[in-house]
């Protein structure tokens, strides 16, 4: 989710490509492009700059983000509304804009997970590098925080939302160590989790596959923000909402974003005709036509220049047909 870079570069993750991608539906005027994770604003103003008829709907669950990216748009005010919402909010926020909420945009960008603000903000407790108050939420006006999530979690739901979403395969050994530990004093800092987490993850696999709270607190964030829930109901209406000849990229940063976002792809873009008939029936086609060869990654040099593009995952598609709701 808009990873820009450090310092006052900020560079948007695979922004070239992105802009590649999305160009050819943008140009004509009155087209609508949704960023439906603003973040910092570097994508959309990048869109905004190039193609200078066209109107921007930005949606964040931040709302220290939205101030940030009004500040960095505001040249383009008079062509963007921005909102305060998750992106499965995209139908709420169409008609909030006044547009249609379906087959009425042109473009659509969702650059998944934790911003490089909130990641560099320490008091939000995103990273597992600094020691902060667990929180790790996206939107610091309301929900849990992950510390409710560790104090309040019994043994099976820890193990669960561990295993489930942080991919940890020594789930249930740290889930009974929070356990044991906050039935002594609650767990309260990232720098508490981590040394619970180095105290419970065997020395051998602490050497191997990156740090060993990376999983966890990716888990803990996942569960916090209800990301996978939010994307699997934002996909559809994010789709819903182009029209033909629009296109989206989504850009994934763990596998289990990646493979919702595959999947929704792949039945938006198969046909709906019985195997066996030998022509395609009416309205049973296609809606999309996936633009990506799998999933693209970010080359060495804008991993160079942003460390933080290491590990995207790179979606598109065009709309080439508009079948009627279901």
């Amino acid at each position: 989710m808009n990873r820009e870079g450090h310092g006052s570069r900020h560079i948007p993750v695979l922004l070239e490509r992105a802009g590649a991608l999305l160009d050819p539906a943008l140009g004509a005027p009155g087209d609508v492009y949704l960023d439906a994770t603003l973040g910092l604003g570097g994508h959309a103003e990048y869109f905004l700059r190039t193609h200078p008829e066209l109107r921007l709907i930005g949606l964040d669950r931040d709302t220290a983000a939205l101030e940030s990216a009004a500040e960095r748009l505001r040249p383009y005010r008079d062509r963007i509304t921005l909102i305060h919402t998750r992106y499965d909010g995209i139908t709420d926020a169409l008609a909030q804009a006044g547009l249609p909420v379906t087959g009425s945009v042109s473009g659509i960008l969702m650059d998944l997970g934790v911003s490089s603000m909130q990641l560099d903000s320490a008091e939000r407790g995103f990273a597992y590098s600094v020691d902060a108050p667990l929180d790790m939420r996206m939107d610091p006006t309301t929900g849990i925080t992950a510390a409710d999530v560790l104090n309040t979690y019994s043994h099976g739901e820890l193990a669960r939302v561990l295993k489930a979403y942080g991919e940890e395969r020594f789930a249930g050994r740290i889930a009974a160590e929070i356990v044991r530990r906050r039935a002594r004093q609650p767990l309260r800092s990232s720098g508490e989790l981590v040394q619970l987490l180095y105290d419970t993850i065997p020395a051998a696999s602490r050497r191997t596959g990156g740090h060993p709270a990376k999983r966890t607190f990716q888990a803990l964030r996942v569960e916090v923000n209800g990301e996978l829930d939010s994307l699997r109901a934002a996909l559809p209406a994010a789709l819903d909402a182009l029209r033909p000849g629009g296109r989206i990229v989504v850009m994934s940063y763990q596998s289990l974003e990646d493979r919702v976002v595959k999947q929704e792809l792949a039945q938006r873009s198969a046909s709906r005709t019985p195997i066996g008939l030998p022509v395609e029936l009416p309205g049973m086609g296609p809606e999309f036509r996936i633009l990506t060869r799998g999933a693209e990654q970010a080359n060495e040099r804008e991993i160079e220049d942003n460390p933080r593009a290491a590990p995207v995952r790179m979606r598109a598609a065009e709309r080439i047909a508009q079948r009627e709701q279901r």
